[in-house]
């Protein structure tokens, strides 16, 4: 990685661009304002505000990585979930092997700092986007890019974008998770009929095979594990049949945050190859979790003796009307908070520098810039208020927030997490 690009983030003015920085920092750097140490609720900052904690994000940065290591497995997160790459830093200081994207433009920020082991987990045919990558192989020996490969004609066209590259670029084949679930082969036949496509290219080079069980229909434990033992078997098919020849390691991967336990129980399962198997995980949200849908989904209730995740972000609105006794409005929205999974799960009521439980305050719907509460006798709360709401699915959080505080339990602000959505 580039330490000094990643460290001129720290020169970006502060300004209208960032929502719930406190007015009066205008001008400053994000450098002169992290030394400041402001603290999040006395320091001048607006709501609504999404804070993320910073020691819940340094435990589930060291989890993952005991996890991992535990199970013997290379870990490259997907790196969409937050598109921040001083996150990405700090999940390599934690001992990933890479960083796992899904578009041209997310390869551009991983690139633009530096990042050399990437993994694309996804079909690549832009003609431009590819030749830029061509251009990439080319100026550094040492960056790696693997990408997805799901058809012959999207081979035929990868070929013809990379042509006269001086380096082929990785390629995995992608093995469906079954009829009816998203991109992927669909029958082992396919499989072999790509693989041999792209041996027939000299700007392709066959690496590996991979997949996603999350798109396993009606996952449950049996169901994705017998997907993955496909998966596993694709990889010994290929390598008994030479498909692999020319390569110092086979990739095998897959791996969302829902079943990264049964990825590990499987991919243990893998026999002896012709060389060393790379058995990359690439699960994403944990790197902030959640307060609804990965909380419910994360494989650690399964396994509780591996350890917990905990919830990183939670966002911060001021209560602006009170209308009735039954009915109040904060003033986050859809443009603030993650919705597509779960509303958000109001946490806290926080007055006069004094925090209670936010009993009896449920959130029924969100506007564009209001939260909608909807409020039972027992609740005790004030316009003026403000209320910290905790928010289920972390790359839909990420995504509206370009500059994110980083802040310690007793509110100080320690750095501030830079996404580039």
């Amino acid at each position: 990685m580039d330490t000094e690009a990643l460290d001129r983030l720290a020169e970006e003015r502060v300004d209208h661009r960032f929502k719930g920085l406190p007015p009066d920092a205008d001008g400053l750097t994000v450098g002169e304002l992290t030394a400041e140490r402001r603290n999040l609720f006395t320091g001048g900052f607006t709501t609504p505000l999404l804070a993320l904690s910073a020691e819940r994000l340094e435990h589930n940065l060291a989890l993952m990585e005991t996890y991992a290591t535990r199970h013997g497995l290379a870990f490259a997160p997907h790196g969409k979930t937050s598109m921040a790459p001083q996150l990405f830093r700090r999940q390599l200081d934690r001992g990933a092997w890479g960083i796992t994207l899904a578009l041209p433009h997310q390869l551009r920020v991983a690139r633009a700092y530096g990042f050399q082991r990437l993994f694309l987990a996804n079909e690549l045919l832009d003609p431009s986007a590819l030749r830029w990558i061509a251009g990439q192989l080319a100026a550094d020996p040492d960056f790696r890019l693997i990408c997805y490969v799901d058809s012959v004609p999207g081979v035929e066209l990868m070929a013809a974008a990379l042509e006269g590259s001086p380096r082929p670029l990785d390629v995995v084949v992608e093995l469906a998770a079954g009829e009816g679930a998203r991109t992927g082969v669909r029958t082992e036949a396919e499989c072999a009929a790509v693989a041999d496509a792209v041996a027939a290219t000299s700007a392709l080079r066959l690496v590996g095979v991979a997949g996603y069980e999350g798109e396993v229909p009606g996952a449950d434990p049996e169901r994705v594990r017998g997907y993955l033992r496909r998966l596993v078997a694709l990889a010994a098919d290929f390598d008994k049949a030479g498909r692999f020849a020319g390569v110092d390691e086979i990739v095998v991967s897959a791996g969302g945050s829902a079943w990264f336990d049964a990825v590990a129980d499987v991919f243990a399962e893998i026999p002896e190859l012709s060389v060393p198997v790379l058995k990359l995980l690439r699960s994403g949200a944990y790197v902030s979790h959640d307060d609804g849908h990965y909380r419910k989904l994360t494989p650690f209730n399964r396994v509780p003796e591996e350890g917990a995740l905990e919830p990183a972000f939670r966002l911060w609105t001021q209560v602006v009307s009170r209308p009735s006794p039954e009915q109040a409005f904060a003033n986050g929205g859809k443009r603030d908070a993650a919705y597509d999974l779960d509303l958000p799960f109001p946490q806290v009521v926080r007055r006069d520098g004094t925090e209670h439980p936010a009993t009896g305050i449920s959130v029924p719907a969100l506007s564009d810039q209001h939260t909608w509460l909807t409020t039972t006798p027992e609740a005790d709360l004030r316009v003026g208020d403000w209320l910290g709401l905790g928010l289920s699915h972390p790359c839909t959080s990420f995504d509206k927030w370009p500059l994110i505080p980083l802040a310690e339990a007793d509110g100080t602000v320690v750095d501030y997490i830079r996404t580039f959505f």
